[in-house]
């Protein structure tokens, strides 16, 4: 069973392709790091077998929160990301939602019905 991690993305943002970067970048590790001292085997796993990532969108921020649950309620990692408001966008604005490491056939439960960014 390979594993993955799906970043989540809002496409109403507009963000620069360097913001958008430093955003997933956030995601991944945020998500990384709880799994590896939460969900060992899975992080393992994903680690092994060469750390696979997608990034995915949604069109608003509201559509974000229940796949946030829905990753909850499978015991899979989910980390809301909110910008520091430095540069293009303001405070605590929700970015993007990490989801995994897990097993892909429960990831794609998720977020598989969701456009490639």
């Amino acid at each position: 069973m390979e594993h993955k991690m799906v970043i989540v993305i809002r496409d109403d943002l507009s963000l620069s392709p360097g913001k958008l970067a430093v955003q997933v970048s956030h995601a991944a590790v945020a998500c990384a790091i709880k799994a590896k001292r939460t969900r060992r085997r899975w992080f393992k796993k994903w680690e092994d077998e060469g750390c696979k990532k997608v990034v995915v969108k949604v069109k608003k921020e509201e559509e974000l929160y229940p796949l946030f649950e829905k990753a909850r309620e499978l015991g899979i990692i989910a980390e809301i990301i909110k910008d520091a408001g430095r540069t293009e966008i303001p405070p605590n604005t929700v970015t993007a939602l990490g989801i995994g490491p897990a097993p892909e056939n429960l990831i794609d439960k998720i977020t598989g019905h969701l456009p490639l960014l």
